[in-house]
């Protein structure tokens, strides 16, 4: 693995673990900002606990789970897009600058938009990253090409074998036994 996932994966994640904890432990503190995302989320999604409190609970741990998986390089690609899933509603609720009055946090907010949308880039990009060995569709495909050129000579050798074999079988039956 090369150095640069090594170090990179880990900090990259170190957000999503620490903010996770924070969610899991204390999801009152970030609740009432949740409530305009994650209402009309559950509403839609019934597998999502109906509870704000839960929802920012169950976002959290799995950003503390896919942070750990991604920062230890275990199951690096589909940690980075379970993050990147999770970090869409975070940033919706958390960092709603178009609704900020005052010009000071209006300003903030959009930072902390931005950052958020630097991180989703991120994670995207680590999401598609196959560690330099070709993708399993990439794989996939080839193997199928390979199998099916495989196929086509085997049905051509077959047929150029027998040709000759059965103009042998018809001269063979046409001799006086």
């Amino acid at each position: 693995m090369s150095l640069l996932r090594v170090v990179g994966r880990p900090m990259l994640a170190s957000m999503f673990v620490a903010g996770g904890l924070e969610s899991v432990r204390h999801p009152q503190h970030v609740a009432p900002a949740a409530e305009p995302v994650v209402r009309p989320v559950t509403d839609r999604v019934p597998l999502l606990p109906d509870s704000t409190e839960q929802s920012v609970r169950l976002n959290g741990a799995v950003q503390v789970v896919a942070g750990l998986l991604l920062a230890t390089g275990r199951m690096p690609r589909s940690a980075a897009l379970a993050l990147a899933v999770t970090l869409v509603p975070t940033t919706l609720a958390g960092h709603r600058f178009w609704e900020e009055e005052d010009p000071d946090r209006r300003v903030q907010q959009r930072i902390h938009f931005l950052k958020n949308l630097t991180m989703l880039g991120g994670l995207l990009i680590a999401a598609g990253d196959t560690g330099g060995a070709p993708s399993l569709l990439w794989r996939s495909r080839h193997a199928a090409r390979d199998l099916r050129r495989e196929a086509h000579l085997a049905q051509r050798s077959f047929r150029a074998g027998a040709r000759p074999a059965a103009a042998a079988g018809r001269i063979r039956a046409a001799l006086p036994h």
